[in-house]
């Protein structure tokens, strides 16, 4: 009898780690069939909305300076004391360092976050702003929405622009940590009235890392110019981690292309954005206890195409911090990132990258005076 029981508790033991292995499976299984059937790239060439243009002048003038500016906001999650789980690098001293955190801190992060980038922007009083990372109803943010959030706060009449480039699946990791689901894009403000605008899908991973990877493009935004061309106003935001630079090769590759034709066109073009390259040759520039990263590959003014170049600036601080850590100056690893593309009919005034000191964000805001010729 003793025998008899002891298989009987042995067959009933097996039997249910058996379907608890099952139930786990199935789990996994389910979980990457509801990530699957949720994706859905957004179609090219998809009109955006312009709203606010009403009473705003319709035109731009020839030799008249113009002020834009461009930031990462980073969702609102990226304080000094953040550190982002997809991140990692290394130590100069070989100690290899990863992110922590899915989603931002808390709540109050995030509206401390927003608060501080918008009064950034309202100092800074541009013409133009080209905001990437703007979250509009995300559990990494705790529903903030920022899009509103910047709208509202403004100062100054401005018409505005929105391309979702976010609307994932609620994403279960970090597991400590889910990063969640999340609806977000690219915001552009304009003082002048914007006639039309139009979403651009950038080519992505066909792999199965594009259904974790952003619903990457760019927003085209055309205003008038007392010539009777029309400056091309567009925020861009590139891909990230892609191992190899093949992605951001093929979507290099798209933007040239559309910048050509509307240079051939007449038109005056500016890229502005988040571009995940090193745009000023500031690799080894800044102080740093960390070794160069793999994935800073460089974009310079020969890779854009012919009458175009590329407007950035390593002097004073770099755009972009590394995130695998929290910021301490002198320790992160800086480069530049952010800054601007534009056709040769667009003259340089200035160029500055603003020192928050990644008060708000892992990015600095770029600012860029410039003349229609």
């Amino acid at each position: 009898m003793e025998k008899a029981g002891v298989k009987r508790a042995l067959k009933i033991t097996g039997i249910t780690l058996i379907a608890a292995v099952l139930l786990v499976v199935l789990a996994g299984v389910g979980y990457v069939l509801y990530v699957v059937f949720e994706y859905d790239r957004i179609e090219d060439n998809t009109v955006l909305a312009v709203d606010g243009a009403s009473g705003l002048p319709s035109t731009l003038d020839i030799n008249k300076d113009y002020v834009a500016v461009t930031y990462n906001i980073g969702f609102g999650a990226y304080s000094s004391d953040f550190s982002f789980f997809m991140d990692s690098g290394e130590m100069l001293d070989g100690t290899v360092v990863t992110g922590k955190y899915g989603k931002a801190i808390d709540k109050q992060h995030v509206l401390d976050d927003i608060n501080g980038a918008i009064g950034v922007l309202n100092a800074v009083n541009a013409d133009f702003i080209l905001l990437q990372e703007v979250d509009t109803d995300a559990d990494r943010s705790y529903h903030v929405d920022q899009y509103d959030a910047v709208t509202k706060a403004l100062t100054g009449d401005y018409c505005r622009t929105f391309a979702v480039n976010f609307h994932s699946a609620y994403l279960m990791y970090p597991l400590n940590d889910h990063h969640g689901k999340s609806t977000a894009g690219i915001a552009t403000y304009s003082k002048y009235a914007v006639s039309s605008a139009v979403r651009r899908s950038y080519p992505l991973d066909t792999g199965f890392a594009k259904f974790f990877d952003l619903d990457r493009c760019f927003a085209v935004n055309r205003i008038a110019v007392e010539s009777g061309k029309e400056l091309v106003l567009v925020n861009s935001h590139m891909s990230a981690y892609d191992e190899g630079g093949t992605i951001r090769e093929q979507q290099l590759a798209m933007l040239k292309e559309f910048m050509a034709a509307e240079y051939a066109a007449g038109n005056y073009v500016i890229v502005g954005g988040d571009f995940n390259h090193e745009l000023a040759a500031s690799l080894g520039t800044f102080p740093t206890e960390q070794k160069t990263p793999t994935w800073a590959y460089p974009l310079t003014s020969d890779m854009v195409g012919e009458n175009f170049r590329v407007v950035a600036s390593k002097e004073g601080t770099g755009t972009c911090r590394s995130a695998e850590i929290p910021y301490t100056p002198g320790v992160n690893y800086l480069t530049v990132l952010d800054g601007f593309i534009v056709s040769d009919n667009v003259a340089t005034v200035a160029i500055e990258n603003i020192d928050t000191e990644f008060a708000y964000s892992d990015h600095n805001p770029v600012k860029f005076t410039f003349r229609l010729l």
